[in-house]
Order: structure tokens, then sequence, then C-alpha cells
């Protein structure tokens, strides 16, 4: 019985030793985020003396937070959209018919998934440029679609498996066609791992900072991650204000995590079920 309590006792502190490590680098920038650029360096650990919000009002003017952030909104919003939707219809289209070419495609998207984009990135960054499609939101949510959906194709294919045929083939009974039964009777069924995969691709575009920074090129296009150059200059950094804007920049997706933590917990559990 004691070995026993003991065993839990040291499983909660290691838990929690690994629960502090995780969060401190966190908890170093919003310190730090209070403190001038020459308290951070000084000691970048210690606490501040004083809490003023005067970092953030400097961040907010110098990141040009405003336009970064609607910026950084419609790049994620439309990304994220184009990537459910399509990552959605071609798993059901890859479940629900069996054709010998859907088998090739879905090999294809596996094997993109392994692919590092930093093998890509160079020549995809030279073809773009050439043909002088650089500089665009545009062409950047268009390559966040391609980079998504195997994912996306991937989670939907395995949870679209175990839904029953049935439920679709009393809605063709109605009269109901294919297009209508996925958006009113399948997609409605997928709400777990959607979400799982809106918070994974919202997280992964949002912070995002290298293919933006190959594809946004003018000032007025950039997101909030690329927002961060305001604070360097060619001999100095700007911490104090840096971090402040730091956090202004994770605490959007930090708040959609919270609130949607549970679909995501249920979706990953779901998902590995299926």
């Amino acid at each position: 019985m004691l070995a026993r309590r003991s065993f839990h006792f040291l499983k909660h502190v290691l838990i929690y030793a690994g629960l502090v490590v995780f969060l401190s680098p966190f908890l170093i920038v919003i310190l730090n985020s209070f403190k001038k650029t020459q308290y951070f360096v000084e000691n970048p650990i210690a606490l501040p003396d004083t809490f003023s919000f005067a970092n953030y009002a400097d961040a907010f003017d110098k990141m040009n937070f405003l336009q970064g952030f609607i910026n950084t909104l419609l790049i994620t919003v439309l990304g994220v959209l184009v990537i459910i939707l399509f990552s959605s219809m071609t798993g059901y289209l890859f479940v629900r018919f069996d054709w010998k070419v859907n088998k090739v495609l879905f090999f294809i998207m596996l094997a993109a998934m392994t692919v590092p984009f930093q093998v890509i990135m160079i020549p995809l960054v030279m073809l773009y440029g050439n043909l002088g499609l650089l500089d665009s939101k545009g062409i950047l949510i268009f390559m966040y679609m391609g980079f998504g959906i195997p994912l996306g194709v991937f989670t939907f294919h395995g949870f679209i498996k175990g839904i029953s045929y049935e439920l679709e083939e009393s809605s063709f009974l109605d009269g109901a066609s294919r297009f209508r039964t996925f958006f009113q009777i399948v997609f409605p069924l997928l709400k777990p791992v959607v979400v799982t995969l809106v918070v994974l691709d919202v997280l992964w575009i949002w912070n995002d900072y290298l293919l933006p920074s190959l594809v946004l090129l003018s000032p007025a296009n950039r997101t909030l991650p690329l927002s961060t150059y305001a604070f360097f200059s060619s001999y100095s950094v700007d911490y104090g204000p840096l971090m402040a804007g730091l956090v202004m920049t994770i605490i959007p997706v930090l708040i959609l995590y919270l609130v949607l933590q549970d679909y995501v917990i249920k979706g990953i559990s779901e998902g590995a079920l299926k």
C-alpha cells in the first residue's frame, strides 16, 4: 500500500514538473513583456519591478497590429475553410467510390505528408517568383490548401469509414443528390474531427512564420508573426515590446483552443477508435 502511494506521489510530481518545463517559456515571455529591454537583458527570468502596459502600447503601434491582425485573420479563416471543405469532400470520395485511381491518389497524399517543407521551399518560391505570383494573400492561401489537405484527407478518410452507409441510402431513396446527402447527412456527423482539424490548422496557419516570410514581401501584407520585424534593427533588438507583441499574437489562438478543447480531445479519441 505504501509503495503504491509512493508511486502515485512520484507520478504526480513528474507530471507537474513536466508541466512547469513546458509552460516556463510562455511564462517567461509574459513576465518579460512588462519589462524594459535593459532589464530583460540583465536578468530575463527575474520578476518585473512594476507591471506597466507601455510595452503593449508600443508594440501595438510599431507592429501596425490592427493591419497584421486583419491579414492574419483573413488568411487563417479562408485557409482553414478551404482545407476543411476540400479535404472532407475528397475523403468522402475516396471512401465511397472504390475506384483504382482513388487508391493511387490516396497513397500519393499520404506520401506527400512525409515530405518536409524545407525540401521544396526553394524550388517552390523560385517557381512562383518567376511567374510573378508572390506577395499575394491568395497565393499564400492556395499554398496552405496544398500543404494542409493531405492530413485532412487522411483524418476524414478514417472517420468516414466508420459511418454507416445505410444513412446515405435512406437519403438517396428520398431523392436527395450525392452532394446534398454529404452536406446534410455525412458532414454534420464529422463535427468532432472538423473541430479538431480547425484548431490544428488555425494554430499552424496563425503562427506560421516561414511560408509567409517567403511569399508576402510588402509590409501591407504582413501577418502578425512577420510584424515582429519592427523590433529588429541592424545591431539591436527591442525585446520588451517584442515580448508584448508575441503575447498579443498568441492570445487569439489560445482563447480558441480553450473554448474548443473538449471537442479536440473528443475528436482525437474518436478518430483513434475509428
